[in-house]
């Protein structure tokens, strides 16, 4: 009969705080990693202790040294982080997590770095440079957009695309476009602000504006996309849960050769007509299956704005459940 080969380690932390961070409220990190693992894991007198089969128990250390690392550098991290982290351990490659606060993944046109600043969004990364397709999808403030922007640059700029498709459905929250003044441009550009917002972060505005000028970026209504195939393109539709069923599937298969996708949206801001479902959702539920295709779920421990923005999102999520 063939001797597994077991193993006990330690993991020191430095006081008790460490160890309720990396554990979770009532153990719930803890017992998460313990279902999903043949090695008892235990806390005693400011360790941690892992002990079970060899190779497993290191891949327990690493996690938990990894983990232990980002608290130290101010880092709290969530149920979903440790989830993510557990997969990367089971590899050997929890480490890869110690780059959240090392590595930029590009600069702002006046040279400031620009970084993931949770784990979600570093996956978030990896999954539009690994895919074709990647949905973002989640709450306000999660950098979904910003950092798809910021990813269709650095593309363009290293010719791996020819061009930036940018596009939103033309649906507001309660006005309409016919009562605003001015011709399409004009009516649609408020729309497009937060896109704009963006490449100006990334190119600056004189940059942006020639870009527009060329061609390289072109920033339109969804309509506008029927009928194309957009190759060598990285395209992002934003504010994808106001599309129609129709709208997002005419849109998908706009996808031509060399080109990228990258589909956000907060199915929590639906604004189309009562009684129209959200395009955005349809394609969650019948895509997912799809191993091609990304699909990236932000939650607010993602929130990368005030705060304040995090807590206001977890208060109307709560009174939401409240509500079923």
């Amino acid at each position: 009969m063939l001797q597994i080969e077991t193993k006990t380690l330690k993991v020191p932390l430095g006081n008790a705080a460490e160890g309720l961070a990396l554990f979770g409220p009532q153990d719930k990190f803890l017992k998460l990693v313990a279902d999903q693992v043949e090695c008892t894991i235990t806390s005693r007198d400011a360790e941690i202790v892992i002990s079970g089969p060899s190779k497993e128990a290191e891949s327990l250390e690493q996690l938990y040294s990894v983990l232990l690392q980002l608290v130290r550098n101010g880092y709290m991290p969530s149920e979903r982080d440790v989830v993510y982290a557990l997969e990367l351990a089971k590899e050997m490659a929890a480490e890869e997590l110690l780059d959240l606060f090392k590595k930029e993944i590009a600069s702002t046109f006046r040279g400031k770095k620009i970084m993931v600043k949770t784990i979600g969004q570093r996956h978030y990364v990896k999954l539009i440079k690994k895919l074709d397709i990647v949905f973002g999808i989640g709450p306000a403030g999660t950098g979904k957009t910003y950092l798809a922007v910021v990813l269709a640059v650095m593309a363009l700029k290293e010719n791996a695309v020819k061009r930036i498709v940018l596009t939103r459905p033309a649906v507001e929250a309660g006005e309409n476009l016919g009562f605003l003044p001015g011709d399409l441009q004009e009516k649609v550009d408020p729309y497009l602000r937060p896109l704009y917002d963006a490449l100006h972060d990334v190119l600056g505005p004189e940059a942006t504006a020639k870009a527009l000028e060329r061609g390289l970026i072109e920033i339109a209504p969804l309509a506008y996309m029927r009928g194309r195939t957009l190759d060598d393109s990285f395209i992002i539709l934003d504010e994808a849960q106001n599309t129609t069923p129709e709208q997002m599937k005419m849109f998908l298969t706009r996808l031509g050769f060399g080109s990228k996708m990258v589909i956000t949206g907060d199915v929590t801001q639906i604004d189309l007509p009562r009684g129209k479902s959200s395009g955005l959702m349809e394609a969650q539920r019948i895509l997912k299956d799809i191993p091609e295709i990304g699909m990236m779920t932000f939650v607010e421990s993602d929130v990368v704005r005030h705060s304040l923005v995090q807590k206001i999102i977890t208060a109307y999520n709560r009174d939401a459940e409240n509500k079923i």
